[in-house]
């Protein structure tokens, strides 16, 4: 179907008689776009995500998420798969055999995992119940976003206004390195796809907008672990042992410098350290120092030479210092890489729903993402949700204990997709 929808019928979440266009919104092409999000279903996607925010789960054991996301789908008809892993949901609307159509899916990605640090949101009614675990990340509303989005596709399906398959993905995982994309992709969510999409929380956006860059959007990002052993001894007489201390202080201010040197500047290559750790009392030379942080980069290419370049200049500082070091590199995400078409078609979605002014230019940041995986496979592209109330001043950062959205950011993402979805058929 292509052009010109005609107003769908009415829709609610237990099948009753209410409006599923709300405004009927006109794309840059001059179609005019159902899939607007009513009033009821509006106010369950809340529901909905302050439950998720209330129970959050780590990567790998979002049971309850899952069972969540899986009973809602399949209330409408739809038949949810869960993955291999026992986490994490694929479901696909449009596919049966009516549809009449060989094009390739569109796929709409959220991740469902929290993080393991404390909420800390005082006096929140949907404050996190579980002890040091929250959504502080906001993929409670990823997760939210796309079962909105699916519940409206679902309904233009039956009602014969969804011209192309989509396919819903929910990701276990994404932040545990290399994350759990690749686990999803081998599950064969990417057959039959041409394009996938994703939101990502950005609390530096008004809710209401989206940012939008083509090209690199997130840097790579690895992990490094370090042990440093060598004969300990008294700090009298630290000519007779090894300074391990030293030597770990060394490692963490020569490192970064030296692998600043060893690249172009301009591919953002930087080690940053979390953690450093060595000895139990202040007249003693340990024998063993450990150091754990992360190595990010804004280049494609040069993330594929950093290993090499990044142990190479460990293993020089520590010999300087007499230290013997074994290096745990774990590779992590490549950068996501926007592609173009993806990228316009997210920003002709949002210009039919909200306007020219809710699109704004976002820059690359050096935060990773596992989205990354898939747009090795496929094209697609990443928005930035805003999620900060229109005025706030204060920016409640992401992975910080106090993050929280403003929650008409689910409303737009729902009608982002939903307008991407019906867009996508006609290019």
């Amino acid at each position: 179907m292509r052009g010109r929808w005609s107003a769908p019928e009415p829709y609610s979440s237990k099948g009753e008689a209410t409006d599923v266009t709300g405004v009927r919104d006109r794309s840059p092409r001059g179609a005019v776009l159902p899939g607007a999000l009513p009033e009821a279903l509006r106010a369950e996607l809340v529901a909905f995500r302050r439950d998720l925010h209330m129970h959050p789960e780590l990567g790998n054991q979002e049971f309850r998420t899952t069972a969540a996301i899986k009973e809602r789908l399949q209330r409408v008809g739809l038949r949810p798969r869960v993955l291999s892993s026992g986490t994490g949901v694929i479901c696909d609307i449009g596919t049966d055999e009516e549809a009449g159509t060989d094009a390739a899916m569109l796929a709409l990605r959220a991740d469902i995992d929290a993080l393991p640090i404390p909420d800390m949101k005082a006096g929140c009614a949907y404050r996190s119940t579980v002890p040091d675990r929250a959504h502080a990340c906001g993929h409670d509303v990823h997760t939210t976003v796309v079962l909105g989005a699916g519940l409206v596709l679902a309904e233009l399906h039956r009602q014969g206004l969804l011209p192309r398959p989509v396919r819903l993905i929910f990701q276990p995982a994404e932040e545990v390195l290399p994350g759990g994309a690749a686990d999803v992709i081998a599950d064969g969510a990417l057959e039959g796809v041409g394009r996938i999409l994703a939101v990502h929380c950005d609390p530096r956006v008004d809710a209401g907008r989206i940012g939008l860059r083509q090209g690199p959007i997130t840097s790579a990002c690895d992990r490094l672990e370090i042990a440093l052993e060598g004969p300990g001894g008294h700090t009298a007489r630290p000519h007779l042992t090894t300074d391990l201390v030293t030597a770990a202080a060394r490692v963490v201010t020569d490192v970064p410098a030296l692998v600043g040197r060893r690249v172009d500047s301009r591919s953002g290559l930087a080690v940053t350290w979390g953690r450093v750790e060595s000895g139990h009392a202040p007249n003693v030379i340990p024998q063993h120092a450990e150091l754990s942080g992360t190595v990010r980069c804004l280049d494609l290419e040069t993330w594929r030479q950093a290993p090499d370049i990044v142990v190479a200049a460990i293993d020089e500082v520590a010999n300087l210092h007499r230290a013997k070091s074994e290096i745990n590199y774990v590779r992590g995400v490549p950068p996501v890489v926007n592609e173009a078409g993806a990228t316009e078609l997210l920003r002709d979605a949002m210009i039919a729903r909200r306007g020219t002014e809710a699109v704004e230019g976002t820059e690359q940041s050096l935060g990773g993402e596992d989205f990354s995986w898939y747009l090795e496979r496929v094209p697609g592209a990443m928005a930035r949700l805003g999620v900060r109330t229109p005025g706030e001043r204060i920016v409640r950062d992401l992975h910080q204990g106090d993050f929280d959205v403003d929650e008409h950011a689910i409303t737009v993402g729902v009608e982002l997709f939903t307008a991407a979805a019906l867009l996508d058929a006609l290019r």
